[in-house]
């Protein structure tokens, strides 16, 4: 069966910015669900775990139609949150660099207005789902947004960089202020795996 990632940093890790009590549910209780809601559902279908995780969306077709959105949503529920905790790090943040800084640069003139446009977009998202740094050709990037638990992939695009947007990630530090958990990512945001994955 496929198991839980460990995070790259402790729980409290993360405080002021996001704290320890958010951080546990988070990972244990929402994503851990998540694992576990796919893992039950591959074994009822006699799945051999034989290949990635982030494969299964080449293999939807295996599956009944009825049990392939269930598929997406636990699928996404893991992956998801498998690189929003690359996306944050206090203790090794990154900023983008190399092809990747250039590469945003020249799409949205500085990182300081693509983070304006980060923003924009989180706080237009309508219920749950995620903000995207995604690349989707050879040096292309844009930043997209997902409802639920959908996942780039899905969509052909290279998942680099992620904001959870729903309710369990900020409510209980920031309440309904999206704009202040927003902030407060940003001053945790770790670039290393987009930078490595983006190259």
């Amino acid at each position: 069966m496929y198991s839980l990632k460990s995070l790259p940093f402790l729980y409290q890790d993360l405080e002021p910015f996001i704290d320890t009590h958010t951080m546990g549910l988070h990972y244990q209780k929402h994503q851990r669900n998540y694992l576990n809601q796919l893992n039950q559902l591959l074994l009822k279908n006699a799945f051999s775990f034989s290949y990635p995780m982030e494969e299964l969306y080449h293999h939807l077709s295996s599956f009944a139609p009825k049990e392939q959105n269930q598929l997406l949503f636990y699928l996404g529920g893991v992956l998801n949150h498998d690189l929003y905790w690359q996306s944050i790090n206090p203790k090794n943040k990154e900023l983008p660099t190399g092809p990747l800084k250039e590469a945003i640069n020249q799409k949205f003139g500085s990182f300081d207005k693509m983070k304006e446009k980060w923003i924009e977009y989180a706080l237009n998202i309508k219920g749950s789902g995620y903000v995207f740094l995604v690349k989707t050709g050879k040096d292309n990037i844009e930043i997209i947004t997902t409802m639920n638990q959908d996942n780039p992939l899905q969509y052909g695009y290279l998942p680099l960089f992620c904001t959870d947007m729903w309710e369990h990630a900020y409510y209980l530090n920031n309440k309904d202020d999206k704009r202040k958990y927003l902030e407060n990512f940003f001053e945790i945001a770790n670039f290393s795996y987009a930078n490595q994955h983006y190259k």
